[in-house]
Order: C-alpha cells, then sequence, then structure tokens
C-alpha cells in the first residue's frame, strides 16, 4: 500500500557604559498561582503546593497537556476499539499524526515502525495497536531526553546563552530557570542582553527582583557588551550560573543573527569556553515553524538544547516528534504552565504517559 503521505505536500511555515542593578527583593509567592517550594534537582516527582494540597509533577504535566490529550490523544485513542487491524487504520493513523504537527518524516517512520513491530508480534486487533503506538513514540523521543548537567566544578560560572523569537517566552523561562538552578543551590546572575526591547529588561529585572539575584543591564545599546559585562561581574563574585538573555529575531534577518553570533563569540572572550549552552527557546504553538526555528538557529550558532514553552496552550503537541526525527538536539526543559515552577526537564516517559494517561 502506498500512503498518502508520499503523496501529500504539507506547507512549512518556514562597547559601551553598563549600569549593573543589584536586586535584593524577595519573591513573593503571591504572584503566582502556585506556591513555590524548594524545586529539587533528581526527581520529577518533586512537589508544588496549591491551596495547600500537594501536586506531583507527573499531575501537573498531565494537566498541562490536557489540551494536547484532548486533542491528539483523544484522537489516537478513538480508533484503537473493536476491529481488525486494516490498511484503513493505518491511514487513520497517517492522518492524524500529520494534522497533529508531527510532519512528514516523523509521521513516516512512526508508521514503519509500527508496522513492524505488529508484523513481528503478530497482532491482529486494533486495541493493540495502543500500546505498540505508544512505545513507538517514547522510542522516537527518547534521544532527546538528555537533562541538563551543569559542571560547575570545572566551569565557573557556568554560562548560559537563550535565544529564539520574541513571544517564545525566553525571558520568562530566564526567570524560571533562575529559580530552579537556585533550588539545587546554585547563585544565579542574570544578563538582560535583550537590550533592543525595553519590555525584555523590565521583565528580567522583575524576575531578578522575584528569585533575589543579581541582573546586569543597560538602557540600550550593545547586548554583547551586557553580555561581557556580566560574565566579568560573575567571575569576581564567583556567581555559579549565569544566564544570558538575548534579543528576540526570526531566522530570516540576517543581519540580527550575525549580531546574534557577535554575542555568542563575545562571551567566548570574555570567558574562554563558554557558552556552556546555547538553548533555543521556542513556543509549542508554532507547529511546524518551531522546526525551522530548529535548523536555522542550530546551523548559525550550534544550539546545545532545546526550551519548550506553552505546551499547556496547544491541541496539537506533535512538534516534539517532528523535532526528534530531523533535528534532534536535545530537549532541556519542557513549560506546561504560568507558574513559577512549571518549566521541568525533559522525561520521555512521563511526557508520553500523560499523551496516554498510563504507564509504558
Amino acid at each position: 500500500m502506498v500512503f498518502s503521505l508520499f503523496k501529500k505536500k504539507k506547507n512549512i511555515q518556514p562597547v559601551e557604559d553598563i549600569k549593573q542593578v543589584e536586586v535584593v527583593s524577595q519573591f513573593s509567592a503571591q504572584d503566582n498561582t502556585v506556591k513555590y517550594d524548594a524545586i529539587e534537582n533528581s526527581t520529577l516527582e518533586n512537589s508544588s503546593v496549591d491551596n495547600g494540597a500537594v501536586v506531583s509533577w507527573s499531575e501537573r504535566l498531565r494537566h498541562g497537556l490536557s489540551k494536547t490529550r484532548n486533542g491528539l490523544g483523544k484522537k489516537l485513542l478513538g480508533i484503537f476499539g473493536q476491529g481488525k487491524i486494516d490498511d484503513e487504520i493505518y491511514e487513520e493513523l497517517e492522518t492524524i499524526l500529520l494534522s497533529s504537527d508531527m510532519g512528514v518524516d516523523a509521521t513516516k517512520n512512526l508508521l514503519e515502525e509500527v508496522r513492524k513491530k505488529v508484523s513481528l508480534k503478530g497482532l491482529k486487533e486494533r486495541d493493540e495497536l495502543r500500546d505498540v503506538l505508544k512505545s513507538s513514540i517514547f522510542e522516537l523521543l527518547k534521544p532527546l531526553q538528555q537533562p541538563l548537567k551543569l559542571n560547575v566544578s570545572d566551569h565557573k560560572p557556568y554560562v548560559i546563552m537563550l535565544v529564539g523569537v520574541n513571544g517564545a517566552g525566553k525571558t520568562t523561562s530566564i526567570g524560571k530557570l533562575a529559580k530552579y538552578f537556585q533550588g539545587q543551590g546554585k547563585s544565579v546572575m542574570l544578563a538582560a542582553g535583550d537590550t533592543f526591547r525595553a519590555a525584555a529588561r523590565e521583565q528580567l529585572m522583575e524576575w531578578g527582583q522575584r528569585n533575589n539575584v543579581t541582573v546586569v543591564s543597560q538602557d540600550g545599546g550593545d547586548s554583547a557588551a551586557v553580555c561581557f559585562d556580566a560574565l566579568q561581574s560573575a567571575i569576581t563574585k564567583k556567581i555559579d550560573i549565569v544566564l544570558a538573555d538575548t534579543a528576540g529575531r526570526l531566522p530570516t534577518q540576517l543581519n540580527l543573527m550575525e549580531e546574534i553570533k557577535k554575542v555568542k563569540r563575545v562571551i567566548n572572550k570574555a570567558l574562554d569556553g563558554a557558552p556552556h549552552e546555547v538553548l533555543l527557546v521556542l513556543d509549542a504553538n508554532i507547529g511546524q515553524n518551531a522546526l525551522n526555528q530548529v535548523k536555522e538557529f542550530d546551523d548559525a550558532l550550534g544550539l546545545t538544547g532545546l526550551v519548550l514553552t506553552k505546551l499547556d496552550g496547544t491541541a496539537k503537541g506533535g512538534v516534539i516528534c517532528a523535532i526528534a526525527s530531523v533535528r534532534p538536539i536535545p530537549l532541556k526543559f519542557i513549560g506546561v504552565g504560568e507558574a513559577i515552577d512549571d518549566l521541568r526537564p525533559f522525561y520521555a516517559s512521563d511526557y508520553v504517559n500523560a499523551l496516554f494517561e498510563s504507564h509504558i
């Protein structure tokens, strides 16, 4: 049988004076719907406090993926009813996967893997396909599961440069990461390198106040200069981690992409070997366009990881599979909500379990 996969064409949309600000205000838990209670380092079962109730990360992930599960998940489960496995179910499965932003490559790979497992196991009934598909998605995503490992003993400060387009949630993710690393007992400094957007600096300053960390900022000018100054200050103060914000830009804006390459070079001049991580922040709601961003930013900067935000807002959710098939860059963190601890390391099994509401 020739899948319609091979017939369809899916449109893929495509140095000056620095003002350093010491921020010392305490974070107020009232600013978030979920109160922060010491993020730990080693497990996804860390708990948060919500109106006095302990909520595990698995439950929070399941809740955050409710739109995806009600969209993609329910469509998948809907075809695994009574009946025999035949060509019709593979066509239905193909349509669902393609419509979920998984893309042609991921859809093709998953269908081939599912058909191979069905043949090897001699499966006949449709309801047996569920676990086969689930395990195939897990195997596709597992290579992306590479949580960030800080090597502060050899690299201090450990420099993490964050990039992405405006609106992806980059500055907010930096604030959440600052709190996450503080939960591991690390000292953190923020570099307000998005000098083109005043609101970004103000937003980062607010996160600095919430997290009680130093923010290095200036009123305008050169992003590279801000990052350079932040690193010099972090070295002097023996800070463990520097999170460097950068100006949001579309990968098609070649002049701005050259500017961000300059920021990376300047960071390296300030500290040999830095940045130790270059993370691209992506909005899960933009579908296949996220894959284009991954390719362009990776080609320009050599990405070491991804941060996928706003998974709680999409009913498709297949873009993770698309990335895994075409450009399998480690997915370091995923975001499933607005609270300060709703950004956590990505684990493939937890994601798939939350999607299918059972265990692998």
